[in-house]
């Protein structure tokens, strides 16, 4: 059936190829731009990173949008494509509508009825929600390809993940980094306020790996980290935005995700959709062994923090071991009756008072007590 349906998408290509007068047998816009993202001038290389992160998306831009978008002037497009083999910028998007068939299209095909129904003031969210779920399928279309595979593999069997983000990338970093250390161990965070980058690049150990979020304008430490781990040879993944123009020259791989959708901001929603999908194939890698370490990470933290409706966890549990059965090293509770005599109790009380300095992180008067309870949990979470 899958092959079926690859001979029927062929068909379609081709008899659209013909119907518009373009030889099928060329070789794809999508290529042309790819060599031209590695190859080209400075302009050449941000209109061609731009475009191939915007496949779905420039069937609506004209030479003119295009230009403004980038950055560029609109003759400078035109050379561009003429560079490429095109006669014009329309003959490259006749070009990729034959490669891709109508699916880009479509999209504005299935919202038209939304948009009709739209109130004026609401015409530029319908326009935005329309290139933002363009975006989305660029990115899923990003997890079928050669690199997302070889990145997913590495991520799940490496032995050290650092994650990097700058600026407002920042938070998409740290949820990409939180998300994958439920599955594995590992993975870090790199600390920026150190200003040395060291946890990465100081140890000679293999093993290592690099993702790197980033947009524009960038963080002269996002291109300075990713030349120092391509120096030392480490494996890095750069998720960007269309105008980066440097990536391609220092990392593995570049994940470009759309980031303009018409609002003040742009934004990083695409980012973070990206990084969800890069987990969920890491969980695949990985296969059923992550469900022990959930497990372990779930009971670590209904012991230290708790969730809504439960117990507060308390100090003496531990969330590694049997409930069942007697825990032999409980600590013990000040006002515990024990065996002890009445001048012992009398001796730690007037220890406790004339010790205030000792007090210990466990708030209670004897410090030594207090500074257990940490050392237990501790040892729990170990």
């Amino acid at each position: 059936m899958q092959e079926n349906k690859y001979h029927l998408t062929l068909c379609k290509k081709y008899i659209l190829a013909y119907a518009m007068n373009i030889d099928p047998t060329l070789e794809p816009v999508r290529d042309r731009l790819t060599a031209a993202s590695c190859n080209g001038s400075k302009a050449d290389q941000s209109l061609a990173s731009y475009m191939l992160a915007e496949l779905n998306g420039i069937a609506f831009d004209t030479a003119a949008s295009l230009a403004a978008k980038v950055g560029v002037s609109e003759p400078t497009v035109g050379r561009f494509c003429r560079s490429l083999g095109y006669k014009s910028f329309k003959d490259l998007k006749s070009h990729l509508q034959a490669d891709l068939g109508d699916k880009p299209w479509l999209i504005s095909d299935r919202l038209r009825e939304m948009q009709a129904r739209a109130r004026a003031g609401e015409h530029q969210l319908s326009r935005g929600m329309e290139m933002e779920m363009a975006g989305l399928v660029s990115v899923y279309e990003l997890a079928h390809t050669p690199d997302w595979s070889r990145v997913a593999k590495r991520l799940a069997t490496v032995e050290r993940v650092y994650v990097a983000g700058f600026q407002t990338e920042r938070g998409v970093a740290q949820i990409f980094a939180n998300q994958l250390q439920y599955l594995r161990d590992g993975v870090h965070l790199i600390d920026l306020a150190g200003g040395n980058f060291a946890e990465l690049l100081a140890s000679d150990e293999p093993g290592r790996c690099l993702v790197v979020f980033e947009a524009r304008r960038y963080s002269r430490l996002a291109r300075v980290l990713a030349a120092e781990a391509k120096a030392v040879d480490i494996p890095t993944t750069l998720v960007t935005d269309p105008f980066c123009d440097w990536g391609r020259a220092l990392v593995d791989e570049m994940f470009v995700v759309p980031t303009q959708f018409g609002q003040f901001w742009e934004s990083s929603a695409l980012m973070a959709s990206l990084s969800n999908l890069l987990v969920n194939s890491v969980f695949l890698e990985i296969g059923p062994a992550v469900e022990a370490r959930l497990e372990r990470i779930q009971a670590l933290h209904a012991h230290f923090t708790g969730y809504v409706g439960g117990s507060s966890p308390s100090a003496g549990d531990n969330p590694l071991s049997d409930t069942s059965s007697p825990r032999s090293d409980a600590i013990e509770c000040p006002n515990n009756n024990d065996n002890r005599d009445t001048d012992d109790d009398d001796s730690d009380t007037n220890d406790a008072r004339n010790g205030a300095g000792d007090l210990g992180p466990g708030g209670d008067a004897d410090g030594k007590r207090g500074d257990g309870a940490v050392r237990d949990g501790g040892a729990a979470g170990r």
